[in-house]
């Protein structure tokens, strides 16, 4: 093995940008005011004429204990060289309150953008000249709006809001209903089926549902209503819901009914009027997830995500296209295993660029259409990078995305395609926003390395080191465990688990992709299933032993952490796995079967641990934790939210009173007001703080 692999640590990654550039100044270490002072890129989008870019950027307000987004506007020279600095963008808006989520008119005159800028309800529509100007609102729905998507017309917007869809009359009885309830003084609720909550939230009755307003006035439409979420709460993947190209139809995602909801991931993909009316749904014969609707310029397809298997989460979202008049569907691209995510038109309907996690990289591969039917093999566009958040002008010659690493948060990027006008090229930077704070640190060092894992298989994994560590440094050692478990660790930059903080003190850091991650083809990521503690366990047993092997980890100081599945495998660990010094447990599940019964989406025990718990033949007993409570000895800081509805709070109780009980050295880091991830600035530096204290404490990274 070592001959095979231990190349893989020859020559490390030194400089923290995402994309290629100038290297950053080897200065100051990075702490964690740092990260929690970085500015935040989201929402990318460039202009139908290719000529601005509009982004929403939140910084950090410590006092307020809250991040304030603003939309800004940044030029786009299509022709400048890899070695140009961005330019400098400037700041469109500036609400107390801040925006979000910036979306151009088809003509380009004007941004869109979400904003709680006006006193009432909740976040509203606003509509803003990009030449100069005030802002106006469009709605004020008493439920609130998100998620714009202009009519191609440029004449209405579609939007989302959470309703009551028993309550008939329109908004002022939506808002009457609201206000009656604050009235009774009474906050029990009568529940009669399932998903009653979700992740953080009690829906309490509410449907998410797409309304269409006019930008002339008047009340929006509600075109999907009716006791489902249409769209329901997205498996992952773009825009749940699209105008066509005449903007006189809208397709959009449609949940499965109210007495299944939460054991099944049917949902399917409809097109209605965009005035509302007849609803005609297109894959009620698939029984897996139909949605993500991207319309063919002509309008004669529509391109979206499927995937095959009800119940299955992590089933591979295959690349679908159906001719609106016969309802034909057609499957391209099966000659690359991987998950479709973003999907981009080409210009003239030719093909499709679709966006795939690779291998925790990113590809964006191009697939030939001829009148809706696969016209030739998949080809890779562009790969080597993480990026997300596709855009594209009108004459499609690039593409505009967010790329980011392990080592630097996400900018904006401008890529042409094969196939694309002008030819293909590497991505180059449109914003530097943190370039003049993360150009001060002298970052920790990346690279991207291979062991052999469990069945044989060859394992991926990321590891990071200090500034300046030597090739076999002998260190203290983090194993990072991701969640999901169907997900990955990709060379992306993270708020809240952020490895080269990390590092940056002194650690080295693994983040392996075991058994079970994704974009490393569906073989890969279905051994998981049914197989909870099996091969996965093995691939980070000796993604360690490969760590001290390589002479990277000291054996005497090791660590490992993870949050929901990660804390469930940290959680194995404790009762199978005795050589680590200092274990961190976050959202982790503990016992599988009180899991079954508090989580709301039950779709995925039922699928991953081979159907309910009272049902024969079933992994939850095999595979709980808190079966091995008597082995438990390591010291283990666990961590959890009140909110928490996902991996309900009791999960986390359960096993602090199991370690305290045993008498195993434990502290319970206990959030009343956050749910499965920890959002807040202050929470979020306690986070990080705690879990250093912890750390340091036991694995002493300074010796």
């Amino acid at each position: 093995m070592r001959g095979i692999l231990g190349a893989a640590l020859a020559a490390w990654a030194v400089t923290g940008a995402a994309l290629p550039g100038a290297e950053p100044a080897s200065r100051r270490p990075y702490g964690l005011d740092d990260l929690l002072s970085a500015r935040r890129l989201s929402d990318a989008q460039v202009s139908p004429d290719g000529r601005l870019l509009a982004f929403a950027l939140r910084e950090l307000d410590m006092a307020e204990n809250r991040y304030v987004s603003h939309i800004w506007l940044s030029p786009v020279n299509a022709e400048a060289g890899p070695g140009d600095p961005p330019p400098e963008p400037r700041r469109l808006t500036n609400g107390k309150e801040g925006e979000s989520s910036p979306r151009w008119s088809p003509d380009g005159k004007t941004v869109a953008f979400i904003s709680t800028r006006a006193p009432g309800p909740g976040p509203q529509i606003w509509l803003i000249p990009v030449g100069g100007g005030e802002a106006r609102q469009l709605t004020s729905l008493s439920t609130g709006a998100a998620g714009i998507v202009w009519s191609p017309t440029g004449k209405h917007v579609a939007f989302t809001s959470d309703i009551r869809p028993d309550v008939a009359g329109g908004d002022a009885a939506q808002k009457k209903r609201a206000d009656d309830d604050t009235a009774s003084g009474v906050q029990a609720i009568v529940i009669d089926r399932l998903l009653h909550r979700h992740w953080n939230e009690w829906r309490r009755g509410r449907r998410t549902h797409v309304f269409v307003a006019s930008l002339d006035g008047g009340e929006p439409v509600n075109v999907t209503p009716g006791d489902r979420d249409a769209p329901p709460f997205s498996l992952g993947g773009p825009d749940a819901y699209a105008f066509s190209p005449d903007g006189k139809e809208i397709a959009f995602t449609r949940g499965p009914p109210a007495a299944t909801e939460a054991w099944t991931t049917n949902a399917d993909l409809c097109v209605t009027p965009s005035g509302g009316g007849e609803v005609a749904c297109l894959t009620e014969s698939n029984r897996g997830w139909d949605g993500s609707p991207v319309w063919s310029p002509d309008g004669a397809h529509i391109a979206y995500r499927s995937q095959e298997r009800e119940g299955y989460e992590a089933d591979r979202f295959r690349l679908a296209v159906v001719e609106r008049r016969t309802g034909r569907t057609t499957y391209l691209a099966g000659d690359v295993d991987r998950s479709v995510d973003e999907i981009l038109w080409q210009p003239g309907g030719r093909g499709i660029w679709f966006l795939a996690e690779d291998e925790g990289l990113s590809t964006v591969y191009a697939a030939p259409v001829d009148s809706g039917k696969s016209s030739g093999p998949t080809r890779k566009a562009l790969s080597g990078v993480h990026m997300g958040t596709l855009s594209m002008p009108r004459d499609g010659s690039f593409i505009v995305a967010e790329s980011q690493s392990l080592l630097r948060p996400a900018e904006a990027v401008l890529a042409r395609l094969e196939g694309a006008a002008g030819g293909a090229g590497p991505p180059r930077r449109l914003t530097g926003v943190n370039d003049a704070l993360f150009e001060s640190f002298d970052m920790p060092t990346r690279k991207s390395v291979r062991y052999r894992g469990a069945l044989g298989d060859e394992v991926q994994a990321w590891v990071l080191l200090p500034p300046g560590a030597a090739e076999k440094p002998r260190l203290p050692f983090i194993l990072f465990i991701h969640g999901g478990p169907q997900s990955a660790f990709g060379d992306a930059f993270s708020y809240r688990w952020n490895a080269a903080l990390y590092a940056a003190r002194g650690y080295a850091v693994m983040l392996p992709n075991f058994h079970g991650s994704t974009g490393f083809g569906q073989a890969f990521t279905e051994r998981i299933s049914r197989d909870w503690a099996g091969a996965a366990f093995e691939d980070l047993q000796k993604a360690v032993d490969w760590a001290v092997a390589e002479g990277i980890a000291d054996p005497d100081r090791l660590a490992a952490m993870g949050g929901s599945f990660g804390g469930y495998m940290v959680n194995w660990i404790l009762g199978h796995d005795h050589r680590f010094k200092a274990l961190v447990s976050h959202a982790g599940v503990y016992n599988l079967e009180s899991m079954y019964g508090s989580t709301e989406e039950i779709w995925f025990p039922e699928w991953d641990l081979g159907g309910p718990p009272w049902q024969k033949g079933g992994d939850y007993e095999k595979f709980s934790p808190h079966r091995h409570a008597a082995s438990f000895r390591t010291p283990t800081l666990v961590i959890h939210g009140e909110l928490d509805y996902r991996v309900p709070v009791a999960e986390g109780l359960q096993l602090f009173t199991a370690l305290q009980r045993r008498g195993v050295e434990s502290k319970l880091l206990y959030y009343p007001d956050e749910g499965h991830w920890i959002l807040k600035p202050k929470n979020s530096k306690l986070w990080n703080e705690t879990v250093m204290a912890w750390l340091a404490d036991h694995l002493k990274p300074g010796r």
